[in-house]
């Protein structure tokens, strides 16, 4: 299944029955009075955040859907029935916006089982029953019902991670994902082999899993619409912790750890205090003397520094207990302890 974290959704709600015109007719009743029913209310279209949808796949194939109309009323006082609902359900972390009013947010649906009532349905119209009384008391109409709302929306997927590894394409991101959890990206020796974000599960005893999100396409001028940058970017805005992945191998990691850095302070200036732990990915490549160096110019622009190999696994075991650590100190600090 394609990966698709943005697209436009028409929604139309279901119409009102319409009530009914009825006179009771009995054996031994020469003038009933009115008895028409009432209709039915129009289904609701309604999103709803499920944590078994991953992305909005089915969305980018199909862009229409409409909920079921009311019944119509009927004789003997019957109302109609209400239509049915049209349920979509949706990843958790989805936006909803107006589709040319992006400014402002209709919705953002965060949490498992949260919903957004995109389009309601119809009021079901009243039967001729309802309009008798005084002087009017065999009247021969009866309500329309109302139509349902219908809008064109967009919808907008941000990823919800514990952790976010960013950093430069083919800096060993995919690997090091592979190597942390049971997640199983592309990995090549190429740039550009993940064009999607992938998620992994790191466990950690008896506590609550992390999850983990490989951000794709960050290159200079990510912000600007640069490499795959602008389409993912926003997926690291609900993202807790942020490990910035540099190939050490290079002797330029430096630039390229300040580059991305500058994209995020460019994207948005609250995500530079997430990034936590910077990770020296291919160490294995590097001899004792060359890890002395690039340790020393690391420790120059971040506090938390681990060397890995993704490809070997050294340092794994530590950078796992790393981030578990820095998750718990996070979760610390959101709940004020």
């Amino acid at each position: 299944m394609s990966f698709v974290d943005r697209t436009h959704i028409h929604v139309t709600a279901g119409d009102g029955g319409n009530g009914c015109v009825s006179f009771r007719r009995e054996k031994y009743v020469a003038r009933g009075g009115p008895d028409g029913g009432d209709g039915g209310r129009g289904g609701d279209v309604i999103l709803r955040a499920s944590a078994g949808v991953r992305t909005l796949a089915e969305y980018g194939r199909k862009h229409h859907f409409k909920a079921a109309p009311g019944g119509h009323g009927s004789g003997a006082d019957k109302h109609g029935k209400s239509g049915a609902d049209c349920i979509l359900e949706v990843p958790v972390g989805t936006t909803v916006y107006a589709k040319n009013d992006e400014a402002r947010v209709l919705a953002d649906l965060v949490s498992d089982g949260q919903y957004y009532v995109a389009a309601k349905g119809g009021r079901g119209g009243s039967g001729n029953r309802q309009y008798a009384g005084g002087a009017r008391r065999a009247p021969k109409f009866a309500g329309k019902g109302k139509a349902g709302e219908q809008r064109w929306l967009t919808i907008e997927l941000k990823l919800i991670a514990d952790i976010g590894l960013i950093g430069m394409p083919n800096g060993g991101k995919s690997s090091l994902l592979a190597a942390l959890t049971a997640a199983t990206p592309k990995v090549a020796d190429y740039s550009f082999t993940t064009l999607a974000p992938q998620l992994g599960v790191l466990q950690h005893g008896f506590m609550e899993p992390l999850i983990l999100a490989d951000i794709p396409g960050l290159i200079k001028g990510a912000h600007a619409g640069k490499g795959l940058g602008h389409h993912f970017l926003r997926h690291v805005e609900r993202t807790s912790i942020l490990v910035h992945v540099v190939d050490c191998a290079l002797g330029d990691f430096e630039r390229n750890y300040h580059a991305i850095n500058e994209e995020l302070s460019i994207y948005d200036r609250s995500l530079i205090g997430r990034v936590k732990i910077v990770v020296l990915n291919k160490i294995d490549l590097l001899d004792d003397r060359q890890r002395a160096e690039v340790y020393e110019k690391a420790g120059h622009f971040a506090a938390g520094v681990v060397g890995v190999s993704a490809r070997t696994g050294e340092g794994i075991d530590t950078l796992r207990g790393t981030l578990i650590e820095a998750a718990s100190e996070s979760s610390d600090d959101r709940s004020g302890v």
